[in-house]
């Protein structure tokens, strides 16, 4: 495998701002990268949170006195926040509703640096510029109110678009590479909200090749598939990738463009032939590299070992952590950076 590529970042980076992301990712593992993030600093650090400010902000919602607050529970039953969800305020018509999400705004900003960037040299010409986009349900699930639910993954699918489109009008295409943040769609699979539609399925492919497909063709685009990581764990640690394969594989069904890269998670246990098994059943689309999120923190040895029994199941593939890192200590990031560039070096 040549060693632009081998790599791939999640999105998010403990750093300060866009231009140390920029620096700091192309100095230690740039000869690995065939695409950077800005590393989502700011008000983006904890992933879709701020939209929730959004939302409370915005004079068409209001909070919903009719639910509990929602407990957003980890996989050992640790509470890790409650959040008061909201819904429309009556006799608000949502077809005339306009979210600002903000992404096209944050994704421009960072375009103007790394492009200062990578014209005085400090990033590889060939390197693309990654913006990282959540879904409808990201935050639709956690702080929407169920009733509403449905109504708002429409209006913010627009919103969405609409950003998306400023974002491919300010950046050329040969330089852009937009990746969806798919979460709440593997933990509906995973029965984690109990509330999830009985066309959970049907909803969730439809969604997610919609997205893919509103991407221009010659702009490269792929998926993150994600079990969530509020407090740098799991919110479900998964039994095996079966779910993750058959989510692969009905989202390349759905979407009508080419996907270029699918990233899924690999926990840091999982060195069983058990958990890569599944992979036999990816119908790897034609041009799609699949990287595999089982890189850890200091764990060299283990990062060897979930290598080795991938190969087996996955052929080739890319490498990378099982999340961003933006939640995580940033006394952290020297050893996973260390540790992204020696298992690059060596595969």
């Amino acid at each position: 495998m040549e060693a632009a590529g081998r790599l791939h970042l999640i999105g998010s980076i403990p750093l300060d701002n866009s231009e140390q992301v920029f620096r700091t990712l192309a100095r230690e593992l740039g000869p690995f990268l065939s695409r950077i993030p800005d590393g989502e600093t700011g008000e983006r650090s904890r992933w879709v949170f701020f939209q929730r400010q959004m939302l409370l902000d915005h004079p068409a919602m209001e909070i919903d006195p009719t639910v509990p607050p929602y407990k957003f529970i980890q996989w050992d039953g640790k509470v890790v926040r409650e959040v008061e969800q909201v819904r429309f305020k009556p006799g608000v018509d949502p077809a005339t509703v306009v979210f600002e999400t903000g992404y096209d705004k944050a994704a421009l900003a960072s375009w103007e640096v790394f492009k200062r960037l990578r014209t005085a040299g400090a990033i590889a010409r060939h390197t693309r510029f990654q913006v990282c986009l959540p879904t409808p349900q990201a935050s639709g699930y956690l702080y929407v109110s169920g009733p509403a639910r449905e109504t708002y993954f429409a209006v913010y699918e627009g919103a969405l678009k609409a950003a998306l489109a400023n974002i491919v009008a300010g950046i050329p295409a040969d330089d852009l590479s937009i990746q969806w943040d798919v979460c709440q769609e593997v933990l509906t699979f995973e029965n984690y909200f109990k509330d999830r539609p009985a066309h959970y399925k049907k909803q969730i492919f439809e969604m997610l090749g919609r997205l893919g497909d509103s991407v221009p063709a010659d702009v490269e685009m792929g998926y993150h598939l994600c079990y969530g990581s509020p407090r740098d764990e799991h919110l479900v640690q998964p039994k095996d990738s079966a779910i993750l394969v058959e989510m692969m594989n009905g989202i390349a069904a759905a979407a009508k463009r080419r996907i270029d890269f699918l990233h899924i998670p690999v926990p840091k246990d999982r060195a069983d032939e058990a958990y890569y098994a599944p992979l036999k059943n990816w119908k790897k689309p034609v041009g799609t590299k699949l990287y595999l999120g089982l890189l850890h923190h200091e764990d060299d040895a283990g990062d060897k070992a979930r290598i080795a029994v991938a190969q087996r199941f996955a052929g080739d593939f890319g490498l990378s952590a099982e999340c961003g890192w933006g939640r995580t200590d940033p006394g952290r990031l020297p050893g996973l950076l260390k540790g992204h560039r020696v298992a690059a070096e060596e595969l």
